[in-house]
């Protein structure tokens, strides 16, 4: 009888690391990759659009975009004991950022969000994305699950000091996104149901202290949301011009770069916040639907690394910083559509900018390392 095994047959079941080539050697989750890869051209190509065929638009996305793949792949490469080490000095450093930031901190457009480093300005609140979530993770994982009610209190002092700071300079946008993140790792460690419901009761209870600590401008979105009609010129302008864009663009669209809403200069903000209604405008209801269907792709990618994490400290965190990512999607589309008051969050690695697009893809650097180095973790 002829045997059927080779050299090359019995390298490739000794080695089947071999098969994964160049991206295993880089740490990095081809699934995960190819979801990025894939919302990012369809947002460089809804960019094209919205920014009235501006091609130096589009090349400055491009080196955003190119940076930021840099900063995950910087990440990705990075053992997540590493970063549980890292956390507590991270989020120290960045509170003392967010009180820098309150004190000497560069004004622009009626907030106090940058600090001045001489080279190039940093925002502080945007590494505090990354750094609650670590932070809570990691505390959280120093003791047995679910935690006792001292180790809850503890963490929402760790999620609300620097939520607090920075709402009060004012971003409620990325205020909610930081208060998000460390809500989701707490909500993973298993917290009891009763008493997820007794602070939901506790914040409607305190709604009415809320709404008067609100600012004058933020308390209008709140009232422009129910009733937007009541100001067609003023604030209610933005929600307005964005659902006639949504609803004229029926069930298939316009076509590309046939909008009328943003190319006419209807649609404020068409190429940050409202992108989103540009897409709707021109590929129509089919469009929204294959641009959520790539997002929910790259989500659920995100859990099931979270569910096959060797450690909680890798667990809390994945599954955090994919739940934002979600928060993002769902903040930024509900205030297109009318259902959530206009904060000021993008369209996540669509809309154009920069350092909420470096911040994300450095999450999902985080997540890959998670992934991939998941043999060198301590059992």
């Amino acid at each position: 009888m002829i045997s059927t095994s080779s050299p090359i047959n019995e390298l490739r079941r000794s080695d089947p690391g071999r098969q994964q080539g160049l991206l295993t050697g880089l740490h990095l989750d081809l699934p995960l990759l190819t979801g990025l890869i894939l919302l990012c051209g369809v947002g460089l190509m809804i960019l094209y659009s919205a920014g009235d065929q501006d091609i130096a638009l589009i090349k400055r996305q491009l080196i955003r975009l190119a940076i930021a793949f840099s900063v995950m792949l910087v990440m990705a490469q990075i053992p997540p004991i590493h970063l549980r080490r890292w956390s507590p000095w991270l989020f120290g450093i960045g509170l003392m950022m967010l009180a820098a930031v309150l004190v000497i901190g560069e004004v622009g457009k009626g907030a106090q969000r940058w600090l001045n480093l001489g080279l190039f300005r940093f925002q502080p609140s945007e590494m505090m994305k990354l750094a609650v979530p670590m932070m809570v993770a990691w505390y959280l994982a120093e003791a047995r699950l679910p935690p006792d009610k001292k180790r809850i209190a503890i963490t929402a002092i760790f999620i609300l000091l620097p939520t607090l700071m920075i709402a009060k300079q004012p971003d409620l946008g990325t205020a909610l996104l930081v208060a998000s993140a460390g809500i989701f790792a707490l909500f993973l460690a298993g917290i009891r149901w009763r008493l997820i419901f007794g602070f939901a009761t506790l914040m409607a209870a305190l709604g009415p202290l809320i709404w008067y600590l609100m600012r004058p401008y933020q308390q209008q979105r709140v009232l422009t949301l129910l009733d937007p009609e009541s100001d067609p010129l003023g604030a209610g302008y933005h929600i307005i011009q964005s659902k006639i864009a949504i609803g004229s663009g029926g069930l298939y669209g316009k076509g590309w770069l046939n909008g009328t809403q943003s190319h006419l200069e209807f649609l404020p903000e068409s190429s940050t916040d409202f992108i989103f209604a540009v897409l709707a405008e021109e590929f129509g209801l089919v469009g929204i639907i294959m641009l959520l269907l790539i997002y929910f792709l790259i989500i659920l990618r995100g859990l099931y690394i979270a569910t096959q994490a060797q450690d909680t400290f890798c667990r809390l965190l994945a599954g955090a910083i994919t739940l934002v990512f979600f928060v993002y999607l769902f903040v930024n589309t509900g205030m297109v559509t009318g259902l959530l008051p206009v904060v000021g969050v993008p369209l996540p690695l669509v809309s154009y900018g920069g350092t909420s697009l470096v911040t994300i893809m450095a999450g999902f650097g985080i997540l890959m390392a998670i992934h991939t180095h998941r043999k060198l973790l301590p059992t």
